[in-house]
């Protein structure tokens, strides 16, 4: 019986370690690329949501659009004000688009670092 104590004890302290290496690979992901914009699309920051999929959205190109979220994306995209998203750009209507895709922190530290986009952080 006590070496069945003794073993449990061993085998908890294996699986600690190996759940404390996995964190440290976690940690150690560094983005290496993000998701630029293609032709018909341009990166924006939401500035602010109107209800239901739709919210105002100040793209880089100097223009504010009227965007709203596809029903196809409507459960997978969670936004919020400021944050950084791709928007596609509609056919008929220049003034409107389409959110496609919303940027993960780390890809906008990326997208920052290498000049694609430059945010104003200011506090109040």
């Amino acid at each position: 019986m006590v070496k069945e104590e003794f073993k449990t004890e061993m085998d908890e302290e294996e699986n600690e370690e190996e759940f404390e290496d996995e964190n440290e690979e976690d940690e150690k992901t560094v983005v290496t690329r993000a998701p630029l914009p293609k032709k018909g699309e341009v990166i924006g920051i939401i500035e602010q949501r109107f209800g239901g999929n739709k919210m105002l959205v100040n793209c880089l190109d100097g223009k504010q659009r009227n965007c709203r979220v596809p029903g196809r994306l409507k459960r997978k995209l969670w936004l919020r004000p400021k944050d950084v998203v791709i928007v596609e750009l509609w056919e008929l209507d220049k003034n409107k688009g389409d959110i496609i895709l919303k940027y993960r922190q780390n890809q906008v530290e990326w997208l920052k670092r290498n000049n694609y986009i430059q945010i104003e952080e200011s506090e109040f």
